[in-house]
């Protein structure tokens, strides 16, 4: 399968800061990837660059072949995560998700069936204004997979969730890779990733310091992740 996200020597400056500095990797399909990193070390920027909101000073970031900007259906090949804030909070979820599905031109199935996924089916007409941010979150992803997309990007995805809410977490992602799909991950519950994660990137200060293959026998990911950004 062809590969699924190709970063090259990607470079994000603003003003004298250098954010993110020549950094360069592949996300393939089949895997869920963790992107790791202390705050501050360029992380939600490059996902931002991958995603056409951030323009890159140097390099390119392309999703197959092509940049994110010119795919001509983004919605079902990337769905993404970036925070699970943007929402009005007097719609329900059921309204919320339905105004993305009516501007992507999906059909109308498409929301009972994430909300399914994501475990909202009966908080699905409760406005959102009264979530938790767990829930907040849950609907985020439900947001991300509306265009039943070859690509998850989802940055700090667990943030908010209960224990039960990151088994759940953890359990879908492995599902979703395990099509044949691509996941990349940004987060800092390495616990969690390892049990999932068939790959890591470490960036620190910009630059992408460490890159692993992961097998539950021969890593352990919390000391990977301090001597690579010691």
């Amino acid at each position: 399968m062809a590969t699924a996200i190709t970063v090259n020597n990607l470079s994000k400056s603003f003003g004298a800061v250098r954010a993110v500095d020549e950094v360069s990797f592949t996300v393939e399909p089949g895997a869920v990837t963790a992107f790791l990193g202390p705050n501050g070390a360029g992380k939600t920027t490059t996902l931002r660059m991958i995603l056409g909101l951030v323009a890159p000073t140097a390099g390119t970031a392309m999703i197959g072949r092509t940049p994110y900007i010119q795919l001509t259906s983004p919605i079902t090949k990337v769905g993404a995560v970036l925070e699970a804030t943007a929402f009005h909070p007097g719609l329900s979820a059921r309204a919320h998700l339905d105004v993305l599905r009516t501007a992507a031109g999906l059909a109308p199935a498409r929301v009972d069936l994430v909300l399914d996924q994501v475990d909202l089916t009966r908080a699905a007409d409760r406005k959102i204004g009264g979530f938790s941010l767990g829930m907040r979150q849950r609907l985020a992803i439900a947001s991300a997979l509306l265009g039943d997309p070859e690509i998850l990007i989802l940055d700090e995805p667990a943030n908010g969730l209960d224990p039960r809410g990151i088994a759940w977490l953890r359990g879908f992602l492995r599902a979703y890779a395990h099509e044949g799909r691509a996941v990349l991950v940004s987060t800092h519950v390495l616990a969690e990733i390892e049990r999932i994660a068939g790959r890591a990137l470490i960036i620190s200060a910009g630059r992408l310091v460490r890159q692993a293959e992961l097998t539950p026998d021969s890593t352990d990911l919390e000391n990977l992740y301090l001597e690579a950004t010691r």
